[in-house]
């Protein structure tokens, strides 16, 4: 990965700032996204100190269209190449929230973020050669379906249902999107971590997370163990080329069968075009 840059959403924490160290350690020079700048600026004094990387920092609330416009903004100006692009950043909510843009906040945060974020560098991953879309999502989404019909959940809602069904959106976006760049020297692949032992859903934990998870925890993989299939994807030499396709373990595996249906795919990618206000039909 030496010479190559990185950028990681979500990377000031769990398995994002693991897969930020794990890159930065096999050379490559790496870029992460967080909330928080003080939480931000210590992950990137960890890696740096850990590895002697150059890590650059960028402050982002990705729920937030208009930040993640921003944020591609001073990405394009601060990096003038991007290799690999990690759409890792995530959550889980058990109760429904709606974000400044009118959105449910699970849907908001782990699609439409990563779908506007991408969009929004796909040429600069273009220019780059052969770059990598990475995006994390979760043996959850076997359980997942899209709802067109409640694609928000203001209907019902459940935490579970609204991240199941935003996990399986995170497949059927890289498969498209592959589809989409074909034949680009871009490559789109998603990603299950397995079970990590993270903070993940703590702001609006729901009863398993709260009673069960704890008593779980020391069977669950590291942060490190888990970014392990998101660093493998996003640096393994023999996968260049290899694209649409659904990894964990470091292995490609099939994924759920609703995940091939290429009409569902083209349906939602419309949607979300729509949703952050991009050109329908267009890659960006």
């Amino acid at each position: 990965m030496t010479g190559r840059t990185v950028l990681v959403t979500g990377g000031t924490g769990g398995i994002g700032r693991a897969t930020a160290l794990g890159l930065a350690t096999m050379g490559a020079n790496v870029a992460i996204t967080g909330r928080d700048a003080a939480r931000a600026q210590e992950a990137a004094a960890e890696i740096r100190s850990a590895t002697a990387a150059t890590v650059d920092v960028f402050i982002a609330d990705l729920s937030n269209q208009s930040e993640v416009r921003r944020l591609a903004d001073e990405v394009l100006e601060q990096l003038p190449r991007i290799d690999v692009l990690v759409n890792n950043v995530g959550g889980y909510w058990n109760t429904r929230h709606v974000t400044t843009d009118g959105l449910e906040r699970t849907l908001a945060v782990n699609h439409l973020a990563p779908f506007l974020l991408t969009s929004l560098l796909l040429a600069r991953l273009e220019q780059s050669g052969h770059a990598r879309v990475v995006t994390v999502s979760s043996h959850a989404h076997t359980q997942g379906r899209i709802d067109f019909d409640d694609l928000q959940c203001e209907r019902s809602y459940s935490g579970a249902r609204a991240y199941n069904q935003s996990k399986l959106a995170n497949v059927l976006f890289s498969y498209e999107l592959a589809r989409r760049l074909r034949p680009s020297a871009v490559a789109a692949n998603a990603v299950h971590p397995g079970v990590v032992s993270t903070a993940f859903g703590a702001e609006d934990p729901g009863r398993t997370q709260r009673l069960v998870v704890p008593f779980l925890r020391p069977f669950m993989k590291t942060a490190a163990q888990g970014a392990a299939t998101s660093i493998h994807v996003a640096s393994a030499s023999g996968l260049e080329g290899v694209t649409g396709r659904y990894f964990t373990n470091s292995r490609p595996r099939r994924s759920a069968q609703r995940s091939y249906d290429e009409a569902t795919a083209a349906r939602l990618w419309r949607l979300s075009a729509d949703m952050v206000g991009l050109v329908p039909g267009s890659r960006g």
